[in-house]
């Protein structure tokens, strides 16, 4: 590294969005002719990607800039991201913060660095505009998979959900550009793409251009040996896009699905689009096309007037259902949506019990889809060594695969079978060994 550069470490908070977005930004440091190093690094300058879907995702952000200016006393601190969009006034007063920036503004932090590095004054700027910006994975994020950019912001107004005030309104990126990008990633020598937004079903409405195409053009690049599709709303899921995805011999059979709740009442009160039937009927659909499909779900446990009935019903239906990893959430009030100001808010003592029964279940649900996927043989794409030297890597359809070896496997394609299932405590993921 040249001693002479200056420094930036860069951490993040959230969704594979945010983490997408920060990444690209590295590259952007780069080019300007700064040196990205870890964070926990001391660093000229620090940026901080932060999140706001919940309470403990503020507080975490706020422990961050602490810990942040603490590693780093004489550095600069940008602050960014949803939570600084949502609560730039609690921010504002906090001393550790030189540059706080929305999360379209983002986009424009080099703009901001000479002035930022001359001046001892904070520097606030919160707008949100309707532009797209664009943004993947780079080399500054080396690891196998690699996140593409092709929507941002959400036209839906869910009751608990601050992501349109956050992010704005859904725009996305063109499919000759998308193309584009993943062209230069697949370059970068990444050999998983996967395509992340808000609410990337909602793509044709918000762009007139065809998701099925983009699609289909990315997996039919050369070099792509893998491609994914972050969350994608119930609603937006048809059998043109599963068929356009089976077309495809690089589409992974994994899907995340959000779920919610499994309670017709509370999905009508949380403002979903679609009732607990039409979830389901979905997930049949995803079987029929990919019958070894690993389906991941969000799920809000303790959203206002949830009876311990209405409870039930979420995690019954679960139980039952093919879903295989489970990302549970308390309830968590947030500001602006309609959610926030309804009676009968839940207990935090109830929600985190809650909470660690719906995690439990995942465990179970998890670890028996992995078991009934021991007989078959599996492509693995192995992405880094840990620490006790094993490999870890993760199927096509996203079991998570250790493997104990001297050879270097990161980066390389294996097939292998599954010989022993280790669940660990409250976690939607297991070891396969």
């Amino acid at each position: 590294m040249n001693e002479n550069k200056k420094r930036v470490a860069l951490q993040t908070l959230g969704c594979r969005l945010n983490f997408s977005e920060t990444a690209f930004l590295a590259q952007s440091f780069e080019k300007k002719g700064y040196s990205v190093v870890q964070f926990g690094d001391e660093a000229e300058l620090t940026f901080l990607n932060t999140c706001t879907v919940t309470d403990d995702a503020d507080s975490t952000c706020r422990n961050l800039i602490r810990k942040a200016k603490k590693i780093s006393p004489q550095g600069k601190l940008i602050v960014t991201g949803c939570y600084a969009q949502m609560d730039a006034d609690r921010l504002q007063q906090m001393p550790e913060i030189d540059l706080l920036l929305g999360t379209s503004e983002k986009f424009k932090v080099l703009d901001y660095v000479d002035e930022l590095e001359k001046s001892e004054k904070l520097h606030v700027k919160i707008d949100q505009t309707d532009e797209f910006w664009g943004a993947f994975t780079t080399d500054s994020y080396s690891q196998t998979r690699a996140f593409l950019k092709i929507q941002d912001g959400c036209n839906y107004i869910c009751s608990f959900c601050v992501i349109p005030f956050a992010r704005g309104r859904s725009r996305t990126i063109r499919v000759e550009q998308a193309v584009q990008n993943a062209r230069e990633i697949i370059d970068q020598g990444f050999k998983e793409i996967v395509l992340t937004g808000v609410n990337i079903g909602e793509y044709e409405s918000s762009s007139g251009e065809s998701l099925s195409q983009l699609i289909r053009s990315i997996g039919e690049l050369k070099g792509l040996e893998r491609l994914r599709l972050s969350s994608v709303e119930a609603n937006t899921i048809t059998k043109e896009l599963l068929r356009t995805l089976k077309s495809l011999p690089v589409f992974c059979d994994h899907f995340h699905v959000p779920l919610q709740s499994a309670s017709n009442e509370i999905l009508k009160k949380m403002r979903r689009k679609y009732t607990r039937e039409e979830y389901e009927g979905k997930l049949n659909l995803i079987l029929k096309y990919f019958p070894h499909a690993a389906i991941g779900a969000d799920v809000i446990a303790g959203f206002p007037g949830e009876t311990e009935e209405q409870y039930q019903e979420t995690y019954d239906f679960l139980k039952n259902s093919p879903v295989t990893h489970f990302h549970v959430f308390p309830y968590s009030q947030r500001k602006k949506t309609t959610a926030a100001n309804l009676g009968n808010q839940i207990e935090k003592k109830v929600k985190k019990a809650r909470v660690k029964k719906l995690i439990a279940l995942g465990n179970e649900n998890y670890a028996r889809y992995a078991e009934k996927e021991k007989d078959r043989e599996h492509e693995v794409l192995f992405e880094k060594q840990l620490k006790d030297a094993s490999w870890l890597g993760y199927t096509r359809n996203y079991i998570r695969f250790r493997y104990t070896g001297e050879a270097e496997l990161s980066g390389t394609t294996l097939k292998n079978s599954i010989k022993k299932i280790r669940p660990r405590a409250f976690s939607s993921e297991a070891y396969i060994n």
